[in-house]
């Protein structure tokens, strides 16, 4: 038996997962969480076999809650939904430690076959997911790319350097530099061109 907390801004998508995987295979749902903060607290309350969280939420977004879990509770085993697996951010996530990454289009016996094989103690990257970690590499290191994540979420650079626990005048030197690699005239623009090229 199996237990995981299942993470998804999706309720339609979250709730039918958490009815489904359970008929799938050997899986206990201690609990839903709708947000990356819920998330985190959920994981850290009911310590489940395995996190299954969604990369993309609003607020604190998966990544996020994935390295506040993984101060904690550094054992933890994850695996990570996303629809659109930008190249940077499958790194990212696999830096992270995150053990599995799957396509939230995945049928659910697919993704309860791969819960099992993380809590065996295995790895698994859906092949479609894995293709896009060796696409074009990205000029931007891992900080610009935070703050034009963050940037690209409308924030100021006051905002900005808040959220990452940074100096406002280090964002600044941050956004120069993406801007600079971007070739592009604003933090926005560079935020757009930084998606566009899939690397956030």
């Amino acid at each position: 038996m199996t237990t995981i907390v299942l993470a998804d801004d999706e309720a339609l998508l979250r709730t039918a997962m958490a009815a489904l995987l359970p008929m799938e295979g050997d899986i206990i749902v201690l609990a839903e969480a709708s947000d990356g903060e819920s998330a985190v607290e959920a994981t850290l309350r009911h310590r489940p076999d395995v996190l299954v969280i969604d990369l993309e939420m609003p607020g604190v977004d998966g990544l996020t809650a994935v390295a506040e879990i993984r101060r904690v509770r550094p054992e933890q085993v994850i695996l990570m939904l996303t629809r659109h697996a930008r190249p940077g951010v499958l790194r990212k996530a696999l830096r992270l430690g995150v053990q599995g990454f799957v396509s939230k289009s995945a049928e659910p016996a697919h993704i309860t076959e791969v819960i099992a094989t993380l809590h065996a103690g295995k790895r698994w990257i859906d092949p479609d997911v894995s293709a896009l970690a060796v696409t074009e590499d990205c000029p931007l290191t891992d900080r610009e790319a935070d703050v034009l994540r963050v940037t690209g979420e409308g924030y100021s650079v006051a905002d900005i350097a808040a959220r990452l626990h940074l100096a406002p005048g280090t964002v600044r030197n941050y956004l120069s530099n993406a801007m600079r690699k971007t070739q592009t005239r604003t933090r926005h623009e560079a935020a757009r061109y930084a998606r566009e090229h899939d690397w956030l």
